[in-house]
């Protein structure tokens, strides 16, 4: 079959490259032609194929063990390392149990444990918080809100303090910064709910869990103050 020779008659690029087409060693860059002429190698090396086995580990074989005999046939008649294995069963048996059967028994708590929000009262039943704002303002999960409003003796008092636990990631932020030790984490741990509108803490939730924790939270507090 004769090549294909491009006509006067077609103007149109492609359809030029197509009439190219009917001769596979005829092509439109020089380039590629000069690819072509020159011969493929097999191997990227200059002397061939590396030789077999040429930077591989040896394969381990079945029988390339260092065991003596008497090793092997005390593996497999005598059964060394089923006795080995219960060997270490019975004597986890007879050893004191590590677990601890909870609710009923509770492990010890770190003193910085971060866990339910309060807020604390003086011994006087004066509530500690002065309305700086500090928590408010260096939360970064924006949890908590606060309302404030002088009193008729000059002195600030919140209103509103509003956490929404489903956004507190306990940080502790808040805690660090009160310069009046009143927002703490108490180290209560169990307050799931059923809803998540339960989990919007005002005010008297956060002083009720004070009063409730409050012994709890001196404690940890006083344990934490040689670190401080």
């Amino acid at each position: 079959m004769a090549p294909l020779k491009p006509s006067k008659y077609l103007t149109n690029s492609s359809q030029r490259q197509f009439a190219y087409l009917g001769n596979p060693f005829r092509t439109i860059c020089p380039f590629t032609n000069a690819l072509r002429s020159q011969s493929v190698r097999s191997y990227a090396t200059p002397s061939g194929p590396p030789p077999s086995g040429f930077r591989l580990p040896k394969p381990k074989r079945w029988n390339d063990t260092k065991e003596s005999v008497l090793d092997k046939a005390g593996t497999y008649f005598l059964m060394t390392e089923m006795f080995r294995g219960m060997y270490v069963v019975l004597e986890q048996f007879f050893r004191p149990p590590y677990t601890i059967y909870y609710p009923f028994e509770k492990g010890p708590i770190s003193p910085r444990f971060r866990g339910e929000h309060a807020l604390r009262r003086y011994p006087s039943g004066e509530e500690r918080c002065i309305a700086c704002k500090l928590c408010e303002a260096i939360c970064p999960a924006q949890a908590i809100t606060i309302e404030a409003e002088e009193r008729q003796d000059g002195s600030r008092r919140t209103t509103r303090y509003d956490i929404d636990m489903t956004k507190c990631i306990y940080c502790g932020f808040c805690q660090e910064s009160c310069p009046v030790d009143a927002i703490v984490e108490s180290p209560n741990a169990e307050y799931a709910t059923a809803t998540r509108e339960e989990l919007l803490y005002n005010k008297e939730k956060l002083l009720s869990n004070g009063d409730k924790w409050e012994p709890e939270i001196a404690a940890a507090a006083r344990a934490d103050a040689p670190y401080r």
